[in-house]
């Protein structure tokens, strides 16, 4: 069996400052105490007393060392080690081979960077120590921990680098304003390093801070927000329990006094002056005051009020609710004649007031307001703001119906003109007196036509014509009993041939263009003539209507078709007006249950059973029958005529055709020319044209007319009877007349006599005939061409 030592020597070195200690001193300390292990190859137990050289808990550090030389933290050492070199010492764990290293044959163990213990304060390492020959480990692997201690190297934080805060004003000493906190980074649980206390470096005497809970409080009593509204404070957090050395952080609060309803309204001047002119509308704003008050939004609202004063009823103010201020308007219509200064004491005061600060005296304030009226030249001003008058329609042209009074207000003797306005009085019927405003009718009134007529007079002043007033006047016309009562509308009254005696066939209404102030009353009657009608009679239904009745039994269409009935209708006005109406009563045919069936008289010939369609029907037919009938005259008509040209001779211009070629204008055999010299001669009979002629009408013969006629005239009057002729066709057709005149003397042109003559003959005279023979002097004239 083998047994092993493990030796551990322990060096802790504490570092206050750098600059004190140049070289790390190392310390050991021994402690000795005994451990019973039993190991057994080969698997047995024996119990054994084992010596331990060293035994540890944990190791101290101090965090943010800055010395020359790497911080020493303690060494790894077992009985096994004879300094050969044969051992190798292993550290494992947090920060092993970064933050800690071991030197692997001596076991020291040094911390490679510096630490901070806000990062991490606690390192749990493991140790073994290992043969370098055999990889085994000549003691069992055991764990220690690094702890590192803090040092006072974070200052406090606040959460915010700037606060805001308000309260109102006029608190009490000892008001909390708000409370800051600030945190130490540093172990809480090691020394003073992270115990913070607060104090104030700036806003006193004004504020004060709570040292240990960082509360903001007031300091002063009665702070007024008017006098000052903004305080910065700045506050300081200090670790080390405020000593010195400790180290700091401030932050910024920046507070506001709110308002409160601490100042009453007050006027800066306790007189105003305005004026007006008198003829100012209602409404119109003459000025505005208004009261001061320190205060701020809704404690600043003020409400003003006319208290008291002469012109409290003239007057009235109104606040503008933007400015806060007061507007004085005019309430009533001014007149400087009657009062030209008016006094008004307005008051002004908080809509809202603070109960607790009403010690400090009442919340409102008074001034007094002068108003003055000025006085301006005025329209005339009517006596009335209208006028109504009554007429009777039947009032005479000329006649006086009312009178309109105006006058001048700043002087009262000056002299008005009046006048109507023919925009309301388009037809002239009124008219006024300039000079006393009397009105008068132009022309005659009639109720029923227009029972109102609104019309406006114009009142202007003389001296200054642009100042003038207008008036309405409704002028009504009063109804006179001028119109007789007449039937309410016409009446289609029938009776059966099968009536009673005494039945009633119908009841007649009047109506009345007058309206009677006791409303209508209408009576009726038979004209004296027919007092006592054999056939019918009336009976008033005292109710503005009357029945007609039958006097006898049965009625005959056969013997009388229709009867007239005429009713004279009376009214109950002055002067009593009636007139004659006329009521048609025919006789018709009824069932049994007295329903009419026919009127017409002539219904009564027509044959039993043959309905209206059935005489609709033969009428139509009789209709189509004659339709055609006239179309077969007409096409029969169309066949008789025959076409204008019955030969292939003819041709429709009167062109007379010769059989031979004629022998020019010498020959006049071919042609009787006679006709046209002479007007006396005989007109061959005329023949129509477009029919074949039937008959040989006389040779019609024209009137003589006297000698040596004009030949244009003679042509133009049988132009004329040709168109008047009613034997000539009915379509267009052209007499035509020619007479050529006197033997020209170029001689004939014809070129029919050119055979008979010898040789060519010589053209050159065309030439000499002037400009209407050129055409024929060039084509004659000329040589020949090919």
């Amino acid at each position: 069996m083998r047994t092993y030592y493990l030796t551990v020597l322990l060096w802790s070195c504490m570092f206050h400052a750098v600059h004190m200690m140049p070289s790390p001193k190392r310390t050991n300390k021994h402690s000795h105490s005994e451990r019973i292990i039993g190991l057994s190859e080969n698997g047995g137990k024996t119990l054994h007393r084992i010596k331990r050289g060293w035994m540890w808990n944990q190791f101290f550090l101090l965090e943010e060392y800055t010395g020359p030389d790497t911080q020493y933290v303690g060494k790894l050492h077992t009985d096994q080690d004879k300094g050969d070199g044969n051992l190798k010492y292993i550290l494992t764990g947090d920060g092993a081979g970064s933050l800690f290293i071991i030197d692997e044959n001596t076991g020291d163990i040094h911390a490679a960077k510096k630490l901070d213990r806000e990062e991490k304060s606690l390192y749990v390492l493991r140790a073994k120590a290992i043969d370098r020959k055999t990889g085994r480990q000549v003691e069992p692997e055991s764990e220690f921990i690094i702890k590192i201690h803090d040092i006072n190297d974070n200052e406090p934080k606040f959460a915010k680098d700037m606060y805001t805060a308000s309260i109102p004003e006029m608190s009490g000493v000892g008001t909390s304003v708000i409370q800051v906190t600030a945190t130490d980074a540093d172990d809480a649980n090691y020394g003073n390093s992270a115990k913070v206390v607060y104090s104030i470096l700036q806003g006193q005497p004004y504020f004060s801070v709570d040292p240990e809970t960082g509360i903001i409080k007031t300091a002063l009593p009665e702070m007024s927000r008017e006098n000052r509204e903004q305080y910065q404070v700045v506050i300081q957090a200090k670790d080390m329990g405020g000593q010195m050395g400790g180290l700091s952080g401030t932050t910024t609060v920046n507070i506001t006094l709110t308002d409160v309803n601490n100042n009453p309204p007050r006027f800066p001047q306790s007189t105003y002056q305005f004026s007006s002119p008198e003829s100012a509308p209602p409404g119109t704003p003459l000025g505005r005051i208004k009261a001061n008050d320190p205060d701020v939004g809704e404690n600043a609202e003020i409400e003003y009020s006319i208290s008291n004063g002469d012109g409290s009823d003239m007057f009235d103010i109104i606040t503008d609710k933007d400015t806060q201020e007061g507007i004085i308007t005019v309430k009533k219509h001014l007149d400087f004649e009657n009062k030209m200064l008016y006094t008004l004491r307005v008051e002004a005061i908080n809509i809202h007031p603070d109960p607790r600060f009403l010690q400090l005296g009442p919340f409102k304030d008074t001034a007094l307001v002068k108003i003055s009226v000025e006085d301006i030249d005025e329209p005339p001003v009517f006596s009335r703001p209208w006028y109504l008058i009554e007429v009777d329609e039947d009032a005479k042209e000329g006649s006086i119906i009312g009178q309109v009074i105006a006058q001048d207000p700043d002087t009262p003797m000056n002299a008005i003109k009046y006048s109507v306005d023919r925009h309301t009085d388009l037809d002239r019927i009124f008219n006024i007196y300039s000079g006393n405003g009397s009105l008068f009718i132009s022309k005659t009134l009639d109720r029923e036509e227009t029972p109102w007529h609104n019309i406006t007079v114009i009142a202007t002043e003389i001296n200054n014509p642009k100042q003038s007033s207008q008036i309405p006047v409704f002028i009504r016309i009063l109804d006179i009993n001028d119109h007789a009562p007449e039937f309410a509308k016409y009446y289609e009254t029938f009776v059966c041939e099968n009536a009673k005696a005494g039945q009633l066939i119908q009841t007649v209404s009047a109506v009345d263009k007058d309206e009677p102030p006791q409303g209508h009353r209408f009576f009726f009657e038979l004209v004296p003539e027919f007092a006592v009608h054999p056939n019918f009679s009336i009976v008033d239904n005292k109710d503005n209507t009357a029945g007609i009745m039958t006097r006898r039994n049965g009625y005959s269409r056969s013997k009388m078709s229709t009867y007239l009935l005429p009713i004279i209708i009376f009214d109950n006005d002055y002067p009593i007006q009636s007139s004659t109406g006329t009521l048609t009563i025919q006789v018709c045919a009824c069932d049994s249950r007295g329903n009419m069936q026919s009127c017409n008289a002539e219904a009564l010939l027509l044959p039993a059973g043959l309905s209206t369609g059935a005489l609709v029907a033969i009428l139509l037919c009789i209709i189509i029958l004659l339709v055609l009938v006239v179309l077969f005259m007409a096409l029969k008509r169309q066949r008789k005529k025959e076409p204008l040209i019955i030969s292939k001779d003819d041709i429709r211009d009167n062109i007379v055709t010769y059989n031979d070629e004629g022998g020019g204008e010498e020959d006049t055999q071919a042609f009787d020319i006679g006709a046209l010299r002479n007007p006396e001669a005989r007109e061959e009979s005329k023949m129509r044209r477009d029919v074949i002629p039937e008959t040989i009408f006389q040779i019609r013969r024209t009137a003589p007319i006297w000698e040596n006629i004009d030949i244009q005239d003679f042509i133009h009057r049988r132009l004329k009877e040709n168109d008047l002729d009613p034997s000539a066709p009915p379509y267009d057709s052209l007499a035509t007349y020619a007479y050529e005149g006197n033997d020209s003397i170029a001689n004939s042109l014809s070129s029919l006599e050119s055979l008979t003559t010898e040789g060519n003959q010589d053209y050159d005279y065309l030439s000499d005939w002037g400009p209407r023979f050129k055409k024929l002097a060039d084509m004659y004239g000329g040589e020949e061409s090919d």
